[in-house]
């Protein structure tokens, strides 16, 4: 896990509420992306890394390599850990079959852009797994995989630019948090904003919801929306992603949140927009009231 997770989620750009619009990160076009790829190519991914054998051959080859590291007293997980980890043995790490889970779906097959990013998926290998581990995957989707490839597996391959990891007690308490809500109120409505998002039907951070999984990851006002809805006795009733009104050549969505007053049953929207035409999603409008237009 990242020693600042505060710095790696919540960059200066926008660890404050009020934070400016984010600059776009890729300028709207990916130079190093295959020819042809366009936005719904793209992976801002939600979920669990880890290694699997492609083949019996790998299997036996890591059995060996397991044999001749001093593991007495480590749980499975902990002497797999230690054995990729170490540098004689990055020629298993390269071989290993790299999968993403996602809501305990195998979703994706993991392969580096760049050969040294290998150390990004063994620092996702935990010695001691947890539910409660997190891995955010940025990158670009490709193929279905053959079945050759990690021993009968066949979901989209995803070549990634950027990995980061952590726990979700971590994340919850990096995300700022407004003077007028208490430690204790505003961590478990954190966590459950957290936990809505990622377990919203068919989130495997592809299309619209590239950009829900950006703000809740990336855009700590939600959670301080989703904070002061609640104090006015509102709960939070829908999430939606919708094409933005300026979307033109660019690809601009909105992502709208409803709140419902839970005794006069009236309904308050807000939205935010971003922007996901590029690889690296961004911050065009930051939360704003929502007004539907009737016709």
């Amino acid at each position: 896990m990242p020693e600042n997770i505060e710095t790696l989620i919540y960059p200066a750009s926008v660890a404050t509420v009020d934070a400016a619009p984010m600059p776009s990160v890729d300028g709207g076009d990916c130079p190093t992306c295959a020819a042809g790829s366009t936005a719904s190519s793209y992976v801002y991914a939600i979920g669990k890394i880890g290694a699997r054998f492609p083949s019996l051959s790998i299997e036996k080859e890591f059995a060996q390599a397991t044999g001749r590291a001093d593991t007495k007293g480590m749980t499975d997980s902990q002497a797999m850990h230690d054995v990729v980890s170490r540098r004689e043995n990055r020629y298993l790490a390269r071989q290993l079959c790299w999968v993403m889970t996602i809501e305990g779906l195998e979703t994706y097959i993991l392969v580096p852009r760049e050969a040294a990013d290998l150390e990004l998926l063994i620092e996702a290998l935990r010695a001691e797994p947890k539910r409660s581990d997190v891995d955010v995957v940025v990158g670009v989707m490709g193929p279905i995989a053959p079945s050759t490839m990690c021993n009968g597996l066949t979901v989209p391959i995803v070549a990634f630019d950027q990995i980061y990891s952590f726990d979700v007690a971590s994340f919850i308490e990096a995300i700022p948090r407004p003077d007028s809500i208490a430690a204790d109120q505003f961590k478990a409505v954190a966590e459950e904003v957290f936990n809505r998002v990622i377990q919203v039907a068919d989130n495997a951070g592809a299309d619209g919801h590239r950009a829900l999984n950006y703000i809740a990851m990336r855009y700590p006002a939600l959670y301080a929306a989703v904070a002061q809805a609640y104090a006015r006795d509102s709960s939070l009733t829908a999430v939606e992603v919708q094409p933005s009104i300026l979307s033109g050549t660019r690809q601009v969505v909105d992502v709208v949140f409803s709140f419902s007053h839970r005794s006069t049953g009236v309904t308050e929207k807000q939205f935010v927009r971003i922007d996901v035409t590029g690889e690296f999603p961004f911050l065009v409008t930051k939360l704003s009231p929502r007004y539907d237009i009737v016709t």
